[in-house]
């Protein structure tokens, strides 16, 4: 699930106690099926420490569930916030495309690994390479702790196809 875009786009983190409650109240409802949040941050969010701690302390304290955060502003991809991510227990996603070269690699907290793929060469559109897939499906079943690979190469189809080779090893059939 991804926190809604009125928390992470409109208020920036800041003053987010009334929707982010509504929203953990709704969907606490999953129970067990619930994964992590998802914490997508608009690209012009920059890094200003004293917001995100308190953003995530805030968050911490309602919700102990697995969390993880896409940011897409060049200054999330640093060694300092990386700690910060470790303390709040969030894990920073790899994404592509990567708005800078760490953004591919996952970051943060260590117990959760967490992919977001928007699809390469055209985002939403494009469906990845067999080579890339089977490559990506190796390093997944390499990693220790608990893995998400979310494909969000949805315009055209090539999100369910991408996941099912990722998924099985093998090319679905027509």
């Amino acid at each position: 699930m991804k926190i809604p875009k009125e928390v992470t786009h409109t208020r920036r983190l800041a003053n987010t106690a009334e929707p982010l409650a509504r929203f953990l109240d709704e969907v606490r409802r999953l129970g067990p099926k619930l994964g992590p949040l998802l914490i997508q941050l608009p690209p012009s969010l920059a890094f200003q420490q004293s917001l995100a701690a308190e953003f995530l302390r805030h968050l911490r304290n309602r919700f102990a569930g697995n969390l993880a955060c896409e940011p897409r502003h060049p200054s999330w991809f640093t060694d300092e916030v990386d700690a910060v991510l470790v303390e709040h227990r969030v894990a920073r996603v790899a994404a592509d495309p990567a708005p800078v070269p760490r953004a591919a690699e996952p970051g943060g907290w260590p117990a959760l690994t967490y992919f977001r793929l928007h699809g390469s060469q055209r985002m939403y559109y494009s469906p990845y390479p067999q080579a890339y897939l089977h490559q990506l499906q190796s390093r997944l079943s390499s990693l220790d702790g608990e893995v998400w690979c979310i494909f969000d190469n949805t315009a055209e189809g090539a999100a369910t196809y991408d996941a099912l080779v990722v998924a099985t090893g093998t090319s679905p059939s027509a």
